[in-house]
């Protein structure tokens, strides 16, 4: 059960990834007023902002899914598989997001939907 809450724990942070991406070194960035800021961003850095943004969307769905298969008592390992492939995939999907390749960011997002509902839907 340890494992599982560090990868819930895990998981909440990569958000803060995307935006720690998006913010350092960049220039004229203050933290009174982070938005205004990250408004007038371009190129990889707004992208790193859109999937601060996404990762953020994406974290209910994820935490409901895993606590609906706590509660269908599915297989400890087995769900922290499927988390942690979540979280690679969301990983993977941050860094292409990122690099601007917008049919493989889909696709990459595609794929983190459909481990979020085999998570779901994991049986014991």
């Amino acid at each position: 059960m340890q494992t599982l809450v560090w990868l819930f724990l895990l998981s909440a942070f990569l958000p803060f990834f995307a935006a720690l991406a998006a913010k350092a070194g960049g220039k004229g960035f203050t933290n009174e007023e982070p938005r205004p800021w990250l408004a007038q961003l371009q190129g990889w850095r707004a992208r790193a902002n859109a999937a601060q943004a996404n990762t953020f969307e994406a974290l209910p769905f994820f935490y409901a899914a895993v606590l609906m298969a706590l509660y269908n008592k599915t297989d400890p390992a087995d769900l922290v598989f499927l988390m942690v492939a979540w979280i690679v995939v969301r990983t993977v999907y941050i860094a292409v997001y990122i690099s601007g390749h917008g049919l493989v960011r889909s696709l990459v997002w595609t794929l983190a939907l459909g481990i979020n509902i085999a998570i779901l839907f994991s049986i014991p």
